[in-house]
């Protein structure tokens, strides 16, 4: 069992990681030609806006309801019935999608002012920001699709074409900073163009499945009834990440001085990398594994998958919170320290970082526990969780950046990163106590022995790194090439030292992951 999907995440890790790399691409060119500035800080909240709108239904709600249900009626019902499932969903999707997007770009004064209302004090800076969603919030319409085509090649074990499709923003988006920087309204016509370019990269594998959509409205077909029905917690529940993450945009454009939303944006996506590339490439891989075990009344299988994916995170995961918490300097000294980001914008984003990776396992918990509630169709308690979670986060967010601010802290923006970590490991502690007195997870004996191990192997990592690394202003003092060879040999004998510890230990990472 655990092999196959072993197997199955490794090729969505390796289909994220070029998605990933382009990605870095993108934000060291952005950083470089755009800087950090005011220009930056509002093409990054027009970003964002259709970003969480995207993930809260498309990849949250409508991906985590719609898997489900559509392994369920593979499993249980004829070929025909497959196909008018995708049918009718598509076209009722597809038409609310039309209908929310053009009263979105309406107004999207409003939403600009609900999103960012620091930015209201500046008048051209507002106006820019309304121009600029305008342009990407369609993006949000354009990956909802492609979502749902997703959902349907994940459903039928075809993993890579979804994850390369984010490949294709980056592309995009890198020939459109190329070509015409320093204007961050190319930018905003890039994501629009690059969501149909997304989409249409994934119709010719359906359609090699024999189910190319072909949309029919039924928004009183009882299949989408029940969908919608999971949906509306689940947009609660499953994505608590993206919601605390707008509002640190939020709080952050209140913010005396310019760049905070910049530099919180930069550091989330150097989390982002690693959570990406193993962490929600485990969920996507057991998420229909999972819906599968629960059709077939497989309890057994059931937890054993959920509590693999568990082993697997903590395994990778571990290291990848120390490397983010103890390199954030030379990290992103190395990524993004060019031209227009200067050795300022460097402290700042590594503050920001810092605080986020503090939360990183608390993140990627959140991301394998949230399909142990689905695949089963269970929505009421992970919307509770979130709300708490979410709530949580808001008023420490507040209070630790008045705290930081009070104490006149040179990175008040790090409080927003650090409530927000705060706020993952929240939910992940409600979420995976839950399953466990459902009994829906039962912990493998081998845990204890398996942590002791990890966690002896992740302390000298750490020291390891430490010792490398040396000061951030050898970094930032370093030629660019300088810095990445430097990196690279940091990391590289931090994994060394990391593997080669479990391996003394009698430890065997691969083989242990492909073990049931």
């Amino acid at each position: 069992m655990s092999s196959n999907l072993f197997r199955s995440s490794g090729i969505v890790s390796l289909m994220t990681l070029v998605s990933r790399l382009l990605g870095f691409v993108r934000d060291v060119l952005q950083a470089s030609l755009f800087g950090a500035g005011a220009a930056m800080d509002v093409f990054f909240v027009a970003f964002r806006i259709p970003n969480l709108f995207r993930r809260l239904f498309a990849e949250g709600a409508f991906q985590q309801a719609f898997v489900p249900v559509l392994t369920e009626t593979r499993n249980t019902r004829s070929p025909a019935e497959v196909r008018a499932l995708i049918d009718v969903v598509s076209g009722t999707l597809g038409g609310f999608l039309l209908l929310f997007t053009a009263v979105a770009v309406i107004a999207a004064p409003l939403l600009m002012g609900a999103f960012a209302p620091g930015f209201a004090d500046d008048p051209e800076k507002f106006e820019q920001g309304v121009r600029l969603l305008r342009w990407t919030f369609p993006y949000l319409m354009f990956m909802s699709l492609a979502a749902l085509v997703s959902g349907i090649l994940n459903a039928y074990g075809k993993f890579a074409i979804p994850a390369l499709t984010p490949v294709w923003l980056n592309i995009v988006m890198i020939a459109a900073a190329l070509l015409y920087a320093p204007s961050v309204e190319a930018l905003a016509i890039a994501v629009f163009f690059a969501g149909i370019v997304q989409l249409l990269f994934q119709l010719p594998a359906v359609a090699k499945l024999g189910l190319l959509p072909r949309p029919r409205w039924g928004w009183h077909d009882p299949q989408v009834r029940r969908i919608i029905t999971l949906m509306i917690p689940i947009v609660f529940g499953a994505s608590v990440q993206q919601v605390s993450l707008l509002l640190d945009s939020i709080i952050a454009s209140f913010l005396p001085g310019q760049g905070s939303v910049s530099w919180l944006w930069f550091a989330d996506r150097l989390m982002e990398f690693p959570l990406g590339t193993f962490s929600i490439a485990i969920a996507t891989v057991i998420l229909p594994s999972l819906a599968g075990h629960h059709a077939r009344n497989s309890a057994e299988e059931f937890s054993d998958t959920l509590d693999w994916a568990l082993r697997a995170v903590v395994l990778l995961g571990l290291p990848a919170t120390v490397g983010l918490f103890v390199l954030a300097g030379p990290i992103v000294s190395t990524l993004f320290q060019h031209s227009e980001f200067t050795v300022t914008d460097v402290g700042q984003t590594a503050w920001a970082l810092m605080a986020y990776a503090l939360g990183f396992l608390g993140f990627s918990f959140v991301k394998i526990l949230i399909p142990g509630f689905y695949a089963r169709q269970q929505t009421r308690e992970p919307i509770r969780f979130g709300v708490i979670a979410l709530v949580c986060g808001m008023l420490l967010s507040v209070g630790f950046t008045l705290s930081l601010l009070a104490m006149d802290f040179v990175a008040p923006h790090a409080g927003i990163a650090l409530a927000t970590a705060i706020s993952a490991w929240i939910n992940a502690c409600l979420l995976a106590r839950a399953l466990y007195r459902q009994r829906v997870w039962r912990p493998r004996r081998e845990w204890r022995v398996f942590l002791l191990r990890i966690g002896i192997a992740n302390l000298v990592m750490a020291v390891v790194l430490a010792w490398t690394a040396g000061s951030l202003e050898g970094w930032t003092s370093a030629p660019a090439m300088v810095r990445a060879g430097r990196l690279a040999a940091t990391i590289v004998a931090a994994a060394v030292a990391y593997f080669a510890l479990l391996y003394a230990m009698g430890m065997r990472p691969a083989r242990y992951l492909r073990r049931a």
